[in-house]
């Protein structure tokens, strides 16, 4: 059993990073890359409880929930990506059993990831979706995203075509390392403390109707199945079926064979396996007041979508500002396909919520005009999928183009302005039809000199936020040309007052 959940962990290993990897190289090409994102029944309950609908293929997660009622937490022992990194990592230590009977028994605090889960599926509740940060696919995708996939290319060039780079990406990367480090010196220990859809599972495995049998004509207490049960299931006890991951383990180490894996209720069975793990009603109701913290006290009552900010610019396709904070899991799938890697992952800029969402920076990229990728590849709908006509305003949008933001100069730091030095870069590489950027051709006197230059400005109502401008210009440190979110497509509050009112901007 033990050497086909092997097969079965780097199957689904393999095919994990292979759909990341295709994604990057192949920009789709056609493979179902959401695959593990749209199979997690975390991101599919928890995006239900924060919008009301069940977005696109996360139906894919409803087999997962049935089968973890017929057979337990399957999905932690044999497919989830993580899990399988820490088994691996886990076999590099020496094993002993006297230290194997140690730290393979349940402890208490393994209860702490039930209370995760209560408190993020309440924050989702009130539309605060926060189980990116801790849900095991959304973080290995993360981590391999915006850190190890950028190092590799780095020293190789095999992944992408030219560098790429993300600003947080180390901070995704230590917590990955992190959990390796635990599963060395503690197997497992992640999925047993802190995963929040082991949890889930675990609660669902209540009524499984298969599991970890233990007999009584052959068992003799020897212990050695809790030795090597790196779920902390205790085996050889009453089965906690909440912890069991289906490693296999104990089977594999009994030495009368008094394990089975079967149907419950057999009358062979010593005792009756655990089915709910064993949390306090105070602890119930301390995970449940940790999920009404966030939304009455961390969440400020004047949001990004109340008072909007300037370097604010999402994707195009996103939604308003409060739809998309309440579908974004922060699994920076849209980051992994832009291809100019304009999109980074946001600090503060759209507050508590908003961190690890994804925004543009035009220093680092632009908004490539034929592109509309990461609403390809987004999960959850915060980037809404839209086609090429839709995001360029033609055929039946003709008129009302997708726009992220609008450009500005600083006249202080622009050439043409400031020195008195020819320069139309901005204007030579806007995309638009006709161009956003225009110039104005004044004569000034330098010295002796009579120089005619070419001024350039901005033109609001065809100005499509793209970031070309404001990437391309050649001040490098501070550009002369910028880009604020204000205009956006997106709201209606955070607009400007034009001659004409949105929609009615154009472009090719």
């Amino acid at each position: 059993m033990q050497r086909v959940r092997g097969i079965y962990q780097t199957v689904f290993f393999a095919l994990f990073i292979f759909l990341l990897v295709m994604t990057a190289y192949d920009r789709m090409a056609g493979y179902p890359v959401r695959l593990f994102l749209d199979s997690d029944p975390l991101v599919a309950i928890s995006t239900a409880l924060s919008t009301g609908t069940l977005y696109r293929a996360l139906w894919l997660a409803i087999p997962i929930v049935v089968l973890t009622i017929f057979l337990g937490r399957f999905y932690c022992g044999w497919l989830c990506p993580l899990g399988t990194a820490q088994d691996w990592t886990a076999k590099l230590r020496k094993s002993t059993l006297k230290r194997d009977m140690k730290i393979n028994r349940y402890r208490k605090i393994y209860r702490l990831k039930y209370l995760i889960l209560m408190a993020f599926l309440v924050m989702a509740v009130f539309g605060i979706l926060q189980i990116g940060l801790l849900d095991p696919i959304v973080l290995m995708t993360r981590a391999l995203t915006t850190s190890v996939f950028p190092a590799i290319d780095a020293g190789s060039g095999l992944l992408f075509v030219g560098p790429r780079g993300f600003e947080l990406g180390w901070i995704a990367v230590v917590l990955l390392l992190a959990i390796l480090v635990a599963a060395y010196i503690r197997p497992r220990l992640w999925c047993k403390l802190l995963c929040p859809l082991g949890a889930l599972l675990g609660l669902l495995s209540r009524w499984s109707i298969f599991h970890i049998r233990r007999t009584q004509p052959t068992c003799t207490d020897c212990e050695l199945c809790t030795a090597q049960c790196q779920a902390g299931a205790d085996p050889d006890r009453q089965l906690r079926k909440s912890e069991c991951m289906l490693l296999f383990n104990c089977l594999e180490t009994c030495p009368p064979d008094a394990l089975t894996f079967g149907r419950t209720g057999n009358k062979e069975d010593i005792s009756e396996p655990v089915a709910l793990p064993s949390i306090t009603r105070r602890e119930v109701v301390g995970g449940l007041l940790a999920g009404l913290t966030v939304p009455l006290f961390l969440r400020t009552p004047i949001t990004s979508a109340d008072a909007p900010r300037a370097q604010l610019i999402r994707p195009p396709g996103s939604q308003p500002e409060d739809e998309f904070l309440a579908r974004c899991i922060k699994c920076e799938e849209c980051m992994h396909v832009c291809p100019t890697n304009v999109l980074q992952p946001a600090m503060t800029e759209g507050g508590f919520e908003g961190f690890w969402t994804p925004i543009l920076n035009n220093r680092i990229g632009y908004c490539e005009l034929n592109c509309v990728l990461c609403s390809e590849v987004c999960p959850t709908g915060a980037i809404e999928k839209i086609t090429l006509d839709r995001k360029l305003g033609r055929g039946e949008y003709a008129g009302d183009p997708i726009v992220l933001g609008t450009a500005f100069f600083d006249r202080g730091r622009c050439l043409p302005w400031a020195m008195n030095r020819p320069c139309v870069v901005c204007q030579e590489v806007c995309p638009t039809s006709p161009k956003a950027i225009e110039t104005d051709e004044v004569v000034v006197q330098e010295g002796n000199r009579t120089i005619t230059l070419k001024q350039p400005r901005v033109v609001p109502e065809l100005c499509i936020g793209c970031g070309i401008c404001e990437h391309e210009c050649p001040v490098v440190d501070k550009r002369a040309v910028y880009v604020t979110s204000v205009g956006e497509s997106r709201s209606r509050k955070n607009q400007m007052l034009l001659d004409t009112e949105q929609p009615g901007r154009r472009t090719s």
